[in-house]
């Protein structure tokens, strides 16, 4: 079932409750915005708690072919594989579909003047990026989870490769 067509579009999501969170690990759900702000860089701190996004072409993962787990940079919540990760050609790293759909969720985005769907850790609420999808890119969901690398963290699986690739370092 494609996530566009699910009812939580159009609306708002609610802010992440206190319960919700703790059933996901929690990590971080409670924070202040001050808390926030001494944790992160201020570039971290502008996209994964204001919604900003960096320059395509260049985050640190926009073109790394290394095996291993993608984190929520603010909180460590796994989010992505490398197994669904793809060379997209945006600038962006390019994901078509997240590890659980539970790590993640999503919100209608209508600002500047586009329609769009904005990808969110479901752990602490930091915004990743957006999700696209019919862009013809033939990946299993037809979706392109277009993600900020300043919002996520790749810890490498060891002795593994990607596409027949060497591990970079």
């Amino acid at each position: 079932m494609s996530i566009f067509g699910n009812s939580i579009f159009g609306h708002k999501a609610p802010d992440t409750a206190p319960e919700a969170a703790s059933a996901l690990g929690g990590k971080g759900a409670e924070k202040t915005d001050a808390q926030w702000r001494e944790e992160l860089t201020p570039e971290e701190y502008h996209v994964l708690r204001q919604a900003g996004t960096e320059r395509p072409y260049t985050g640190e993962y926009w073109d790394t072919h290394t095996a291993g787990v993608y984190q929520c940079r603010a909180c460590g919540t796994e989010l992505f594989t490398s197994k669904e990760k793809f060379d997209s050609h945006c600038g962006w790293p390019s994901f078509w579909a997240p590890l659980a759909e539970g790590n993640v969720r999503y919100i209608h985005d209508r600002t500047l003047g586009m329609d769009r769907v904005e990808v969110r850790c479901a752990s602490c609420d930091s915004h990743l990026g957006h999700v696209f999808e019919g862009e013809g890119f033939g990946t299993p969901t037809d979706q392109r989870y277009c993600i900020n690398s300043i919002s996520i963290r790749l810890v490498p699986q060891e002795d593994a490769q990607v596409s027949g690739t060497e591990q970079e370092n």
